[in-house]
């Protein structure tokens, strides 16, 4: 439940103490002094409430809380850091809102590696590619360690088509955190846009590995990859299904390419989709 905040809007109405028959009688109204402490206590209440509901996934909750919080701290980089980030991963996102708010954080906090990431995503989100670079590249400048800013700088130059900046990136990333399969992942989406389809295939298996787990989304390119060049067509098309069913959202082309699956990766897709086996399977998801 929201906090109520009852500061800074109270107007106490006065009277005068003795009134004089010959003259009319009037209310004097006057502002309480606003309780600096009170705002700011509130105010970083908020915030935490804000980043404890987000670490749960209720972001449209988190973004409530961190409104007012930004609201009533209007100074302060890491709430409008944190607004700018939950504006983003909103139900309906709002990035203007997000570059708005993280734009300000930058401002006050110049040197902040963080702030400049979450801009760059926003940019990004705005398929504002050659901004959100920019962006990511200042925050690295700071944090060069960071895996998660170069996957999303490798992501940015990748949608620029500079490919091999983008491949130098996501390597950074894995090495940066071994264990990171996404960017193992992106650089065989890069490879098969360049062409290069048996070196995507060995990126997305690799990626396999690397997750210790069954992912739906490099399963699902091998098959699509497999299947196009004339190889392992059945086999392929098993892949496909137990992939698909797993994780039916990858069974939707805009979900594919809301994960960077480039033009020529969906159109081999598309036609994957249209063989018997799998258009039985996507009639029942």
């Amino acid at each position: 439940m929201l906090k109520r905040i009852t500061l800074s809007l109270l107007l106490l109405i006065g009277a005068l103490s003795q009134a004089k028959p010959a003259m009319s009688q009037a209310l004097l109204p006057y502002t309480l002094p606003l309780d600096e402490a009170g705002l700011q206590a509130d105010g970083e209440s908020l915030a935490r409430d804000a980043a404890q509901l987000a670490q749960f996934q209720q972001y449209d909750e988190a973004l409530a809380r961190a409104q007012l919080a930004a609201q009533l701290l209007p100074s302060d980089p890491d709430i409008l850091t944190l607004l700018g980030s939950l504006y983003l991963q909103a139900s309906e996102p709002q990035p203007a809102q997000a570059i708005e708010a993280l734009s300000r954080a930058k401002n006050l906090q110049p040197d902040n590696a963080l702030v400049m990431f979450a801009l760059g995503s926003a940019y990004f989100s705005q398929e504002q590619y050659d901004q959100a670079a920019k962006s990511i590249e200042a925050g690295l400048s700071i944090d060069p360690e960071n895996p998660g800013a170069l996957f999303d700088l490798g992501n940015a130059y990748y949608k620029l088509e500079r490919y091999d900046q983008a491949i130098a990136q996501y390597e950074k990333a894995v090495s940066s955190d071994a264990s990171f399969w996404p960017a193992t992942n992106n650089i065989g989406l890069v490879k098969y846009e360049a062409g290069d389809v048996d070196g995507a295939i060995a990126m997305w298996q690799e990626a396999l590995e690397m997750a210790e787990s069954e992912e739906t989304e490099p399963q699902l390119a091998i098959a699509v990859a497999q299947y196009s060049h004339g190889t392992q067509t059945i086999s392929s098309s098993n892949m496909a299904i137990v992939a698909l069913e797993r994780d039916p959202r990858y069974a939707d082309i805009d979900f594919l390419k809301e994960n960077l699956w480039g033009d020529q990766l969906i159109l081999d897709t598309q036609k994957f989709f249209s063989t018997p086996p799998l258009q039985e399977l996507l009639a029942q998801l």
